[in-house]
C-alpha cells in the first residue's frame, strides 16, 4: 500500500459534511485530493479553505451535476486527461430522502428518478468510465458510501413509478449500491483492486439528515474515522466486496446476495450507461 503522500484521491461530493471532512484530513496528510460538488462557486471556497488550513496545493475542483449522466461522463473524461493516477475512488455524493413525508416523485436531468440516478447510477458509470485508470493504479480502492437504510429493489417498476416515496427511493437507490459493490468486487479480484461499501454512521449531522429527519444521532467526525478507516487502512489490503457499519463488517439486505437481482441491475445499468 502506497504512503498517503503518494496518492490520488477522488471524493465525489466533498465541498460539505462527510465528503468535505474526509478531503480535508486526507489533504493534512499529503494525499492529492480531488473535490467534487456542482456549486462552482461554493467549489472554489472550499478549495481555498483546504489548501489555506492543510498547506496541501495537491489539490482541484472539479463542477458536474451528478444528476446528468452527460455532466458524470464530461467529469470523468476530464479527469482522465488531468490524472495517470487514480489510487482511491470514494463514490460519496447523494440525495437524501428529501422534505419530510415527500410523495413528489422527482427525476434527473435524463428522465431517470432522481435518487437512483444520483446515489447509485452516476456513480456506476463514473467508476466504470474510470476503472482503466483506477487498475493502472494498483493496489487502489473504491469506495461506495451507502447506508444501513436498504429496501429491495422491485424490477417490475425500478423508477418507482407506483406508490412513491422518497425514503422508499433513496433506501433502494443504496442498496443498489451495495449491489455494486459486490459485482465489480468480484469483477476487480485478480486486478488488485478492492471495492466495499460502508454505512459510515447513522443520522450525522448534516444538513441532508436535518432535511429530512429534522434530528441527529451521531457527527460526522464519526462518520468520517469510519470512512478513513475503508481508505487507508492496511487491515483492509485484501478485503474486498464487504459491506460495513461504521467500521464493522456486517450483512446487508438480503437482495445484495442474490445474484439474479444483481444480473438484472447491472444490465439495466451498463444499458443506460451506453444510451
Amino acid at each position: 500500500m502506497k504512503n498517503l503522500s503518494e496518492q490520488t484521491i477522488l471524493i465525489t461530493g466533498s465541498t460539505d459534511g462527510l465528503g468535505k471532512l474526509v478531503a480535508r484530513h486526507l489533504a493534512k496528510q499529503g494525499a492529492s485530493i480531488i473535490l467534487h460538488g456542482r456549486n462552482p462557486e461554493k467549489g472554489k471556497k472550499v478549495l481555498d479553505e483546504i489548501r489555506e488550513s492543510t498547506k496541501n496545493d495537491k489539490l482541484k475542483y472539479y463542477n458536474a451535476d451528478l444528476s446528468s449522466l452527460q455532466e458524470v461522463n464530461s467529469l470523468a473524461d476530464t479527469i482522465l486527461l488531468d490524472f495517470k493516477t487514480l489510487d482511491v475512488l470514494v463514490n460519496n455524493a447523494g440525495v437524501g430522502g428529501g422534505p419530510k413525508n415527500s410523495s413528489q416523485r422527482e427525476l434527473s436531468k435524463d428522465g431517470y428518478e432522481l435518487r437512483f440516478a444520483v446515489n447509485y447510477l452516476s456513480h456506476f458509470v463514473l467508476a466504470y468510465k474510470l476503472l482503466e485508470l483506477i487498475k493502472k493504479s494498483s493496489p487502489a480502492r473504491i469506495i461506495n458510501v451507502s447506508s444501513i437504510g436498504q429496501e429491495p429493489l422491485d424490477f417490475e417498476d425500478i423508477m418507482i413509478e407506483k406508490g412513491y416515496d422518497s425514503l422508499k427511493a433513496y433506501r433502494r437507490s443504496k442498496l443498489a449500491q451495495i449491489m455494486f459493490t459486490l459485482d465489480l468486487a468480484k469483477e476487480l479480484k485478480e486486478d488488485n483492486v478492492t471495492v466495499n461499501c460502508l454505512h459510515p454512521a447513522t443520522l450525522m449531522n448534516t444538513n441532508m439528515v436535518y432535511e429530512f429527519f429534522g434530528r441527529t444521532m451521531s457527527t460526522v467526525e464519526s462518520g468520517a474515522e469510519a470512512l478513513e478507516y475503508l481508505i487507508t487502512s492496511e487491515e483492509l489490503e485484501n478485503v474486498t466486496g464487504e459491506y460495513f457499519n461504521g467500521k464493522h463488517r456486517e450483512r446487508a439486505n438480503e437482495q445484495a446476495y442474490d445474484s439474479e437481482a444483481r444480473r438484472k441491475l447491472r444490465e439495466l445499468s451498463f444499458e443506460i450507461m451506453n444510451v
